[in-house]
């Protein structure tokens, strides 16, 4: 049943490229501003064996990406995790806090690229800097809100059989509170995935980067391997969030 499912989820994509294809082949579709499927793979292609800039291959670029969104993700949870299970205990803090936070979340991390290039100068603690920001507040809001959702009975259950305020962080909320928590971490990664072509836009000292890579491709205007750069951001967004899902399955087995 669940390869039959599989089977019937490719189809329409199926369709969709063929028809894109077509609508290409007959000159529907112009092929300066949108390229054929089969230009596109061409151009995937041509990154994956000649490189853009030259010899600036996609495998490395995307090596750096990772390594760029990995150290503002890693930040972020490091951060966010301990911070929201704070505010979702105490109401004090919350009070003081959560309007500060609800000033700056609404701010898109685009927003801080001048501040980011002031304070860090272009490179790669700059483009961590812009991910950090993308992933730190869907992260936060969601431990929080995974802290509320923890039976109080629970919390006063642990009390009565002798536990302190530490135990109860480790042993009732952050277990109660941990499939919101991963929620959010979900959500970071893929908010802090979508801030990586911004990031990578306020400058690359190595050259190397998907973003970096789809800016040299608009400068030369090669809307092919644009969207083979855009592809590939989806394409490695979809693996990072498969991931977590299963790894949230095997964290999540002791609930079972």
């Amino acid at each position: 049943m669940t390869a039959v499912q599989n089977k019937k989820n490719f189809v329409f994509p199926l369709i969709f490229l063929m028809l894109w294809q077509l609508l290409s082949s007959i000159g529907v579709l112009p092929p300066g501003r949108i390229p054929s499927p089969y230009h596109i793979f061409s151009a995937f292609i041509e990154l994956c064996v000649t490189g853009l800039p030259s010899e600036n291959r996609l495998m490395l670029h995307c090596l750096y990406s990772l390594v760029r969104v990995a150290g503002g993700f890693i930040i972020a949870a490091v951060l966010a995790i301990p911070f929201g299970m704070v505010l979702g205990r105490s109401k004090f803090l919350a009070n003081i806090f959560t309007p500060v936070i609800e000033l700056i979340r609404p701010i898109p991390p685009l927003a801080w690229i001048p501040l980011a290039i002031l304070w860090f100068g272009i490179g790669l603690k700059s483009a961590v800097f812009i991910i950090f920001l993308g992933c730190f507040f869907p992260i936060v809001l969601s431990t929080i809100s995974g802290v509320h959702s923890v039976d109080t009975l629970l919390v006063d259950a642990a009390k009565t059989l002798g536990a302190d305020e530490r135990q109860v962080f480790y042993k009732v909320l952050f277990p109660g509170s941990f499939p919101s928590i991963y929620t959010g971490l979900r959500i970071g990664m893929g908010i802090g995935w979508m801030t990586l072509v911004a990031a990578e836009f306020t400058g690359v000292k190595s050259g190397y980067g998907v973003g970096y890579m789809i800016m040299t491709a608009r400068d030369i205007q090669r809307p092919d391997m644009v969207l083979a750069g855009m592809i590939t951001i989806g394409l490695i967004g979809y693996i990072l969030d498969m991931v977590l899902r299963k790894s949230e399955k095997q964290a999540l087995k002791w609930r079972e």
